[in-house]
């Protein structure tokens, strides 16, 4: 292994992490390296955004109403915040699904407060909490609308999986004998490749040119509703989230267990004027927020709402129009990222300016609407 980089406590390195890079274009052009590009490599939770383009080509995301933060959270490794719980339980709902169907596991959800939230109000780990519950989600609403079984829809030899695994091997530009089996920890194939090949599969998904217009159509809904609604895809304070609602519509990326991580530089938004300056602060600032609303609520319910100091009112208020103003965009919406920063100001100004810390003083000034 190649050493990657140093962290340093004080002037002292403290820690030294290693590991394999691979940058590789769409023919598996190995562009740069540090390592072993060719190391044999599960690509995990990074494959999420390729197990999804079957998921889009079978009809299921028309035939249902999928939304695009819907598809965003069908690709993720969500945080189980509020969001994404119910966004996940909508993709279920509206196929006359449940979410004890879902065979990922229960768990509790990764982000803390979420977790502690619902230990607090008694509620038991749970498959919808799951930060997969999106991927088999999907895989769930595939399998309903072509008419195959639920029951074993994890299981390599089930149409849902063998689709899969097709698609994976086709993006990576190999032959599907020659991906590597095993099994992830939310229960579905996991697929091995070397590193490169890996690399080859996200520079693929990032020029839909190479492909037919369908399969196109597909590779361009898919990444536009990961870059739109990156928090669907991560959450707060997560990695993911944070480099997309910077880089605007320009990458998409997404993370997988031991340390894995996946980056497609997209055809088209190289360049300025995609996003705004204002992107990456204000969505950090939205989901921080929205998170302690939802915080405050759950307090309010145990407690009443005499236990909220006025801050934790405002930002419970906060939450309440987040949800009906900006999460439940409805199938026929289609914000710009210009209408979608604009209206989060909005929202933003029902909260104390002094609360406002994940945002620089000048954006605030400049982007702040009137009150």
């Amino acid at each position: 292994m190649a050493v990657i980089a140093y962290q340093y406590r004080g002037e002292l390195v403290d820690q030294v992490h290693r590991g394999h890079i691979a940058v590789a274009d769409h023919t598996g052009k190995i562009l740069w390296k540090l390592g072993d590009p060719e190391r044999l490599t599960f690509a995990r939770s990074s494959a999420k955004p390729l197990q999804a383009i079957p998921v889009a080509e079978s009809g299921a995301l028309e035939h249902y109403g999928i939304t695009p933060q819907e598809l965003a959270v069908i690709c993720s490794s969500h945080n189980g915040e509020p969001f994404h719980v119910k966004a996940v339980e909508s993709i279920l709902r509206k196929a006359g699904l449940s979410p004890d169907q879902l065979c990922c596991g229960s768990e509790y959800p990764m982000y803390v407060p979420a977790e502690d939230a619902l230990k607090i109000a008694g509620i038991p780990r749970a498959p919808i909490y799951c930060d997969c519950s999106g991927k088999h989600a999907g895989m769930l609403i595939t399998a309903r609308h072509l008419g195959e079984s639920l029951e074993n829809y994890t299981a390599l030899e089930h149409p849902v999986q063998q689709r899969i695994l097709s698609v994976f091997a086709e993006m990576c530009g190999v032959e599907t004998s020659d991906v590597q089996l095993a099994v992830d920890g939310c229960g579905v194939p996991v697929h091995a490749l070397p590193l490169y090949r890996l690399a080859q599969g996200y520079a693929r998904m990032s020029l839909p040119t190479l492909f037919d217009p369908t399969r196109a159509a597909v590779l361009r809904r898919i990444t536009s509703a990961m870059t739109a609604h990156p928090e669907m895809v991560a959450g707060t304070d997560r990695i993911c989230t944070q480099l997309m609602a910077a880089f605007g519509d320009r990458i998409f990326c997404k993370s997988g267990a031991s340390a894995f991580y996946a980056v497609g530089i997209k055809d088209k938004g190289i360049g300025k004027g995609k996003t705004r300056e204002d992107h990456a602060d204000t969505m950090n600032q939205l989901f921080a927020a929205y998170a302690r609303g939802k915080d405050a609520k759950e307090l309010m319910t145990i407690l009443g709402e005499a236990a909220l100091s006025d801050d934790d009112k405002q930002f419970a208020k906060f939450a309440d129009a987040f949800e009906q103003r900006y999460v439940n965009q409805g199938n026929n919406t289609n914000r710009s990222i210009e209408d979608t920063l604009n209206l989060g100001w909005e929202l933003l100004s029902l909260l104390p300016r002094t609360e406002l810390k994940r945002i620089k003083p000048e954006l605030i000034e400049k982007y702040m609407p009137e009150t």
